[in-house]
C-alpha cells in the first residue's frame, strides 16, 4: 500500500540533545579511514581555526539517521521497515560539527512517492547546536522496496 501523500511537511519533535565527543569523532574517523588530523588532534584543529576537533563530514550521519526512527516508527504512516534500503544521502553544512556540541535534531517529510511499486521516501533532518543554530542538514532517502507477488498455486 502506499504511503499516505498527507504525511509531506510533517515535522517530529526535536531530539534529545546529542553530546558529540573527541574520542567519538576519533572512533569515526579512524573507522572510515580519514587521516585529517583536525579529527583526531586539537591544536591542528584549533591551527585551522576550530576551537576543538572536528567531525568528518559524514558523521551527523548516526544522529539524524537515528533522528528519522521517529518518521520510520510513526504507525500512522504505515512504513514496513522489513523492506526499506537506503537510498541516499546528503549533507549542507552552516559549520563543521565539533567536539562538546550539544546537537538536537528535527525531522521533517520532505517527500513521498511511489516508483514502479515502490515507495519513496525523503526525510530531513534539521541539526541545531544549544544554542539553537544551525549546524547542518542531513537529507536521508529510504526506498521501501514493492512486496514480493504471491506464487502461483500459493
Amino acid at each position: 500500500m502506499a504511503l499516505d501523500q498527507s504525511f509531506v511537511g510533517r515535522s517530529y519533535p526535536p531530539t534529545d540533545p546529542y553530546e558529540v565527543g573527541r574520542e567519538k569523532i576519533r572512533e569515526f574517523a579512524e573507522s572510515v579511514g580519514d587521516a585529517n588530523p583536525a579529527y583526531a588532534d586539537t591544536e591542528a584543529a584549533k591551527a585551522l581555526g576550530h576551537p576543538d576537533v572536528i567531525a568528518p563530514p559524514t558523521f551527523v550521519f548516526a544522529i539524524s539517521f537515528k533522528a528519522a526512527g521517529k518518521v520510520i516508527e510513526d504507525p500512522q504512516l504505515g512504513l514496513d521497515y522489513s523492506r526499506v534500503v537506503h537510498g541516499d544521502q546528503k549533507f549542507a553544512y552552516t559549520r563543521p560539527v565539533r567536539a562538546g556540541d550539544r546537537l538536537t535534531v528535527t525531522s521533517t517529510i520532505d517527500g513521498i512517492k511511489s516508483l514502479a511499486g515502490n515507495d519513496i521516501l525523503d526525510i530531513r533532518g534539521e541539526v541545531h547546536d544549544e544554542a539553537g543554530e544551525h549546524v547542518v542538514t542531513a537529507w536521508t532517502k529510504l526506498v521501501a522496496r514493492a512486496a514480493e507477488p504471491a506464487a502461483e498455486g500459493a
